[in-house]
């Protein structure tokens, strides 16, 4: 064999190695502790989210999938830790949508949603729904929007926190109802829940998730949902665009995310392993009982999301008057 026949094998089993080591890399992936970093609270959407999938997970792949929430800054702080994380698969991020506003609200900010993480997958999406507490004499959106109108910056809302998405929804609704209503933060929406319930603050944009069991136990009174149809645990509630506010037709998406730079083999394997979980009967079914709409999707479809979310509601923290801090 002469030396160009002999350079010839070895530059196509050079080839053949670097197109079979990222598969190699999948296969033997998870070996170790997966680390599952929620941004918001415990008890909360997120979390239940990476709960009930990190159990099936760990099922499936033989591996513990361990949950931890680093809460605080509007989630900021958890997501910095996942981008700044080894981009090894070993360490993801599940988060809602609020993750991709970060930069509308904060000047000062130490991860890019875009470049800094590599999507893995789209979980689903939960509606809000406008609950108050039931000492409040509203019955409906119309008579709690007259009540604002009559005690402009006297009746306060609760978030998950400053730069959340429902502080954003309710901006958004303050300022196509022309009210003045005093933002509450908190570090979770279970959180915020336990001071609406006990009529401290009266008003919240809830998830569906969250808001469910309170509204059927008469702690809270449902006013209506940010679906674009009326939702099937709540169908006496009526949605938004129904009352006259189509703009805040709008709901809560969750995804995990990994770090930057982690290998594609690896991305694509959790994402198939997590979606063979969200799709299995008995997973859909307990989550569409909590108020989830389970619409699983690969990393390319949450990596439009993440942008897009942005450049949608950007130019509504700017129009609502949300200071960026």
């Amino acid at each position: 064999m002469g030396v160009f026949s002999r350079m010839g094998v070895l530059a196509r089993g050079l080839v053949l190695s670097l197109l079979s080591a990222p598969l190699a890399l999948a296969q033997g992936f998870p070996d170790r502790t997966v680390k599952i970093i929620v941004n918001f609270g415990a008890g909360g959407s997120a979390d239940t989210l990476a709960r009930l999938v990190g159990q099936e997970l760990q099922g499936r792949l033989g591996q513990s999938f361990i949950v931890e929430n680093k809460t605080g800054a509007g989630g900021n702080i958890g997501a910095d830790f996942v981008a700044h994380a080894p981009p090894d698969g070993y360490t993801l991020l599940v988060t809602p949508n609020s993750f991709a506003l970060a930069p509308a609200f904060y000047t000062k900010l130490s991860f890019d949603p875009v470049k800094d993480f590599a999507p893995v997958t789209l979980f689903g999406l939960i509606p809000d729904v406008i609950v108050v507490h039931p000492s409040l004499p509203v019955k409906t959106l119309p008579e709690l929007v007259a009540l604002a109108k009559s005690k402009p910056g006297q009746i306060s809302y609760a978030s998950a926190g400053y730069g959340s998405g429902n502080h954003l929804r309710t901006e958004l609704f303050k300022s196509l109802a022309g009210i003045d209503l005093v933002h509450v933060p908190y570090r979770a929406n279970p959180v915020a829940e336990i001071d609406v319930i006990g009529g401290r603050v009266p008003v919240m944009f809830d998830l569906m998730l969250t808001a469910l069991s309170h509204v059927r136990q008469g702690e809270l009174r449902a006013l209506a949902t940010t679906s674009d149809h009326r939702a099937r645990l709540l169908p006496d509630v009526p949605t938004v665009g129904e009352i006259g506010y189509p703009d805040l037709v709008s709901g809560t998406w969750f995804g995990a995310y990994a770090p930057a730079g982690t290998p594609r083999a690896i991305v694509d394997k959790l994402n198939n392993e997590i979606t063979a979980v969200l799709k299995a009967p008995a997973m859909v079914e307990k989550l569409e009982a909590l108020g989830v709409e389970v619409t699983p999707g690969g990393p390319d479809e949450l990596a439009r999301l993440t942008r897009d979310d942005f450049t949608k509601w950007s130019p509504v923290v700017v129009k609502a008057g949300i200071k960026p801090e």
